[in-house]
Order: C-alpha cells, then sequence, then structure tokens
C-alpha cells in the first residue's frame, strides 16, 4: 500500500515497525503522550496494515543483506542434529578412539561447540634407565546440542506441537475419548505400540426356564 495521506500516522507506523511501543511511536509522531490513545491508533485499520507492510520489507530487506534465509537456517541445524562423534576420531589397533580433526569438512567443523587442548610433561625411564621427558598432549572436544537441533527442526516441519499451544480437543468428548485420540496419534508416531483389543468375554450359559427343564414333582403316596 503507499504511504499513508495523514503525515503522523505514517511517522507512527514506520516507528513501529521500526520497534518502538505504540506509546513511544506515539510521541514521536508528535502526540502527547497517552498509552489508550496509542493503541486505539495501532488499531486503526490502515495503520495496522501499513505497519505489517513496514515491517515485512524490513525483513525483506535484512534476508537480502545478510542472507539469512529459512532454508540456510535449517541447514545449519541438520549440521548440528546430524552430527556424529565417529566423523571427529579413529580407532587404533588397541581398540581405544583419538582425536582426528585432519579429514573433517567445513560442514562437520560447523557441529564442534568447544575445543580443549591440555600440554603436560611426563617423565619415563628408557631401557638404560635413564629418565627422559615426553610431552603428553589430551584434546578433548564437545559437539552442539543434537537434541536441541533435532526439536528446531522437528518444529519447522510441524512435526512437534508447541507446549504452550492449547490442546485441540472436542469440549464434548469424554476423558476415554481423548485418551484413545492420543494413544492413536503417539503410535502413528512410533512412540508406543498399541496392543489388540481383548476379546469379550464368553456369556455365561443360563438354563432355560420353563416347564420342560423343572424338576419333575415327588410323587404322593
Amino acid at each position: 500500500m503507499p504511504i499513508l495521506k495523514h503525515a503522523r500516522h505514517e511517522i507512527f507506523a514506520q516507528e513501529v515497525a521500526k520497534g518502538a511501543t505504540y506509546e513511544d511511536a506515539h510521541v514521536s509522531a508528535g502526540y502527547k503522550r497517552n498509552a489508550s490513545n496509542a493503541s486505539a491508533l495501532s488499531r486503526r485499520p490502515d495503520i495496522s496494515t501499513r505497519i505489517t507492510e513496514l515491517r515485512s520489507l524490513g525483513a525483506s530487506r535484512a534476508i537480502t543483506a545478510t542472507g539469512v534465509t529459512k532454508e540456510r537456517i535449517v541447514s545449519e541445524l541438520i549440521k548440528l542434529g546430524f552430527s556424529n562423534m565417529l566423523d571427529y576420531m579413529k580407532i587404533n589397533a588397541d581398540g581405544l578412539p583419538y582425536c582426528d580433526f585432519s579429514a573433517i569438512t567445513r560442514d562437520q567443523a560447523a557441529a564442534i561447540q568447544e575445543v580443549n587442548i591440555e600440554v603436560a610433561t611426563v617423565y619415563e625411564y628408557n631401557a638404560k634407565g635413564e629418565r627422559t621427558a615426553v610431552p603428553v598432549r589430551r584434546v578433548r572436544f564437545k559437539l552442539a546440542d543434537k537434541r536441541a537441533a533435532l526439536i528446531e527442526m522437528g518444529k519447522h516441519l510441524g512435526m512437534f506441537r508447541d507446549q504452550a499451544e492449547p490442546l485441540a480437543f472436542d469440549p464434548n468428548e469424554s476423558i476415554e475419548d481423548i485418551r484413545d485420540e492420543l494413544l492413536r496419534d503417539m503410535a502413528e508416531a512410533g512412540l508406543v505400540k498399541l496392543l489388540p483389543a481383548p476379546k469379550p468375554p464368553e456369556p455365561a450359559s443360563v438354563p432355560p426356564t420353563g416347564v420342560a427343564n423343572r424338576k419333575p414333582d415327588k410323587a404322593k403316596h
């Protein structure tokens, strides 16, 4: 939409789009500080639409300037979420692991959060009984939080429900129906395995009533 015809309204919209509060933007536009009037001004349809437009325009410019896109963010999360310790280690003949960063790629390096190198001196005795100093290097490294990265990717893909999001249950449903619906959703996600419903018990056999089943009366003498 074009610039608002009312200059003060345009200034108000621009200030809010930049991140100012309604009240501060109201003052910047030349009005007296009044929280109620500022809130009412922000709800005007033309001003509200203009604020949304300016915010969107600002985000687009930021993306163009920095090159940060949703795809790039997801790509970085993938590097963290699917990192593997074996990409940074090798196993020697004794079956013991040791760090080896010589062959890691740039993408694999993105998952490294911390590297600590400690150098110490250890004294040993050789075959002649001579005491010699042997430098020892200890390398410790830490990868980024895989779980957090995977959760963020899952949220982006709509796989997880935000804890703050209310569950969309029908208020007319019974507790049993809600429980069964949750169990079905968890089963579809592979979180639980549903057992087949037990067969209903066989009805107890009750002898039919009638004259034919009555015990014969004792003969009277």
